[in-house]
């Protein structure tokens, strides 16, 4: 069955979180008036409250992704280009901001983000039309995007999260995608090409784990988690639908990542293969925090369906990622 549509708000009037996942946008995400036992103090929210907007765009001859990320005492941003011809990362930008003032998060998926240091900028914004819109410069790398709307609605979830408090994402479904990106090898067009976005907000706990796949074209698309949120993002787009998916499975060879991956859910309604063109790796260990990222980028191949009894519809050489994130932070 499809989603329930979302919540104008993610609390009761009680204080209590919505629980569960839901088709559409929700309004703005305060976690400042969560009630017991999920309430917390001020100074535990600004070391906890997490926040990052990320968009993808994908065309036949290109693959790039872009993030924001709010860390609540810090902020960070990356983004890169990776030609699908020939296999070559065209740009890998990363670049951490002051805290407090290089980066900016919406409070919500239909919210504008930013991310500016004296050689670099990001901007994330929505229009009214049910647009959106994204401008990068950066070293080696200019993107000027417009995407959607979409023909399906956002996946709305939100959950608990163990050793934190609350999460809660919005994921879209494939966007129709115009625009160009420009390296210092060439430039590529985006039109025809797809985007799509994923918004997340939550107080999350100081170690944090997870493993993620996402793809899409504008009939069918996924997204898929198994770690620190549990299967509350699982999700299928499919015929203009969004439908929730049980807890995934991410069985791959962590000494060979570039090896093919093997994804499934409980519920028998997808199989997936993933087999990895390149990736973007990202490892950190600083004083006070520490990370390590992987992000494969490839193609999925294999079926999925919408419920038990219904035929599978196959997947064949969709392009997307697959990530294997731990964070201390």
């Amino acid at each position: 069955m499809s989603l329930p549509a979302a919540p104008a708000s993610l609390l009761g009037p009680d204080g209590q979180p919505l629980f569960g996942r839901y088709a559409g946008q929700v309004g703005q995400i305060d976690w400042s008036k969560l009630a017991a036992p999920f309430a917390r103090s001020r100074f535990w929210r600004r070391f906890h409250h997490k926040r990052w907007h990320y968009v993808a765009l994908c065309t036949e001859q290109v693959f790039c992704a872009v993030a924001i990320v709010d860390l609540g005492w810090t902020s960070t941003a990356f983004a890169y280009a990776f030609d699908r011809g020939d296999g070559d990362m065209l740009a890998n930008f990363s670049q951490d901001g002051l805290p407090g003032l290089s980066a900016r998060l919406a409070d919500h998926a239909g919210g504008s983000s930013s991310f500016k240091t004296r050689r670099s900028s990001i901007a994330i914004d929505s229009r009214a039309d049910g647009s959106y819109g994204l401008a990068l410069r950066c070293d080696y790398l200019e993107i000027d995007a417009e995407f959607g709307p979409g023909a399906a609605p956002l996946l709305l979830a939100t959950g608990p999260v163990e050793q934190g408090s609350v999460h809660a994402t919005q994921k879209s479904s494939g966007l129709p995608l115009r625009g160009e990106v420009r390296t210092f090898r060439e430039d590529y067009p985006l039109a025809g090409g797809v985007a799509s976005f994923d918004y997340s907000n939550g107080l999350l706990a100081r170690n944090t784990a997870w493993r993620w796949a996402s793809a899409h074209n504008l009939e069918l698309g996924f997204n898929l988690q198994a770690g620190y949120f549990g299967g509350n993002e699982n999700a299928l787009w499919l015929d203009g639908q969004v439908h929730a998916l049980a807890p995934a499975h991410f069985i791959y060879d962590s000494s060979d990542p570039l090896s093919t991956w093997h994804i499934f859910t409980e519920d028998d309604l997808l199989e997936l293969y993933f087999t990895p063109e390149g990736a973007r790796r990202d490892d950190k260990n600083l004083v006070v925090a520490a990370s390590r990222y992987l992000q494969p980028i490839g193609t999925f191949t294999g079926w999925v369906r919408s419920a038990p009894e219904l035929p599978k519809r196959m997947v064949t050489q969709m392009m997307g990622v697959t990530e294997d994130h731990a964070s201390r932070w």
